[in-house]
C-alpha cells in the first residue's frame, strides 16, 4: 500500500513572512495549523519538507542534517525569490535547532524555537521515537507484524551513523547560540518526554539576544503545535511576531 507523501505549502497573505520548520521524522503536518492562523493574521508563510521526511524510514536515514539544512536555506531563498525580504522563522524540535542556525547565519527579523533539544543525555529517546515512527508507518502500510519487527530491526542496525550525525549537528548549534543576536521567543511543553526540557533554559540562557523570552506551556507534549495548548501557542508567537521591527505591513 502505497501512502500519499506530504507536499510542502505556501500560504501568501500578507507582506511579512514566516519560515514554519517541521520536526525530526515529522513533515508540513507539524506546523500547518500553525501557517493557517498565521495567514488570518495576515503573515505569509512556507514550510519546506526536509529531504527523507514525509517518505518511508528507509529514505531518512540515507539523509544527513547537512541536507536537511541545505533545505532550510533553500526554503529560505524560496520566500526571497517570491519577493519577501523580510522574514521571522518558527520551528519545531529538529526545526527550531535549524531556526536557530539560519538567525546565525542570515537575516531573520525574530525566531520561535519551540521544544528544541540541546542536550543529548539521552539518545535512547530518539532513537525511540524514529523506532515508533517506523513502525507506524509499516502499520499504514498494511505489512504484518512478522515483517515490521524485521525491517525496523534492520533500520536500527543501520540507523546509527545518522543519529551521530544528529548528535555533532546539534553539539555546533548549541556552542554558537553566542552569536545569535535576532529576537527570539523560546517554547517549551513542560510535559515534553521527547527531549531534556532543560534545553530551553540553556537556549535562553546563551542567547546573544537582548530581546529575548522564555515562556513554558503546562499542559503540553513535545509535539506542541498540535496540543491542547495550540491556540494560546498560537496567539503568543502571533504577539511576539507583532514586537518584531518589520518595515512592511
Amino acid at each position: 500500500m502505497k501512502i500519499k507523501k506530504p507536499e510542502p505549502f505556501t500560504f501568501e497573505a500578507g507582506p511579512r513572512a514566516v519560515l514554519l520548520l517541521h520536526g525530526f521524522t515529522g513533515h508540513t503536518a507539524d506546523v500547518r495549523m500553525l501557517g493557517r492562523y498565521l495567514e488570518k493574521q495576515g503573515y505569509t508563510s512556507h514550510a519546506p519538507i526536509y529531504r527523507g521526511h514525509g517518505e518511508e524510514p528507509e529514505a531518512l536515514i540515507e539523509t544527513t542534517p547537512e541536507d536537511w539544512w541545505e533545505d532550510v536555506l533553500q526554503a529560505y531563498n524560496h520566500l526571497k525569490e517570491l519577493g519577501y525580504n523580510e522574514i521571522a522563522v518558527a520551528g519545531l524540535s529538529l526545526g527550531g535547532a535549524l531556526a536557530l542556525k539560519l538567525a546565525n547565519c542570515n537575516e531573520v527579523k525574530g525566531v520561535v524555537s519551540m521544544c528544541s533539544p540541546m542536550y543529548f543525555d539521552n539518545m535512547a529517546k530518539l532513537t525511540k521515537g524514529f523506532e515508533f515512527f517506523a513502525k507506524q508507518y509499516k502499520q499504514f502500510e498494511k505489512k504484518d507484524s512478522e515483517q515490521i519487527e524485521s525491517e525496523v530491526k534492520a533500520l536500527l542496525k543501520h540507523s546509527t551513523s545518522m543519529f551521530d550525525n544528529i548528535a555533532t549537528f546539534f553539539d555546533e548549534i548549541k556552542n554558537e547560540l553566542d552569536m545569535i543576536y535576532a529576537p527570539t521567543m523560546v517554547v517549551q511543553a513542560r510535559l515534553d518526554q521527547m527531549i531534556n526540557p532543560e534545553s530551553a533554559n540553556y537556549i535562553y540562557e546563551h542567547l546573544a539576544s537582548n530581546e529575548k523570552t522564555i515562556k513554558w506551556y503546562e499542559e503540553s507534549g513535545h509535539v506542541i503545535t498540535v496540543d491542547k495548548e495550540r491556540d494560546m501557542l498560537f496567539e503568543d508567537i502571533y504577539n511576539f511576531l507583532e514586537t518584531l521591527d518589520w518595515n512592511v505591513g
